[in-house]
């Protein structure tokens, strides 16, 4: 009996749908007025985190190795640890990534499957408590 079990990276489309999501993900970080504080703590040209997601992604989702070929592990809280990432950040992440996900793939029962682990490390991610009013 053949295995006939696609990755999510093939299911969605693979390298051109990834392209798409994390080319519309740092549009949108870059343009929203409520993402301020997330594309406030990345760097003013968004071009290498755009090419570190589109490697980290395309991984994450089943398709090649290309982060950890490139870079190694990638132990993404450590990474993350030089930015202050509150619930704000971490949330404004999540709005600007649930959006380009609906905007580029196109089934919903996949966005699904992709999302929970996704808002799990978002909320892994955050470093920092809110400052209390």
């Amino acid at each position: 009996m053949a295995d006939d079990t696609i990755t999510l990276y093939e299911a969605i489309g693979g390298d051109a749908t990834v392209r798409a999501l994390t080319r519309r993900f740092y549009q949108l970080m870059d343009t929203l007025p409520e993402a301020a504080h997330c594309r406030a703590i990345h760097p003013a040209d968004l071009s290498g985190s755009e090419s570190k997601f589109y490697d980290y992604l395309t991984g994450y989702l089943g398709g090649p190795p290309v982060y950890v070929e490139k870079y190694g592990h990638p132990m993404l809280r450590r990474r993350h640890f030089v930015a202050p990432i509150g619930a704000s950040e971490r949330d404004e992440w999540l709005l600007c990534f649930r959006r380009a996900m609906d905007e580029t793939i196109e089934n919903p029962k996949l966005r699904d499957i992709i999302w929970a682990p996704v808002e799990r490390l978002a909320f892994h991610m955050q470093n920092q408590e809110e400052a209390q009013p």
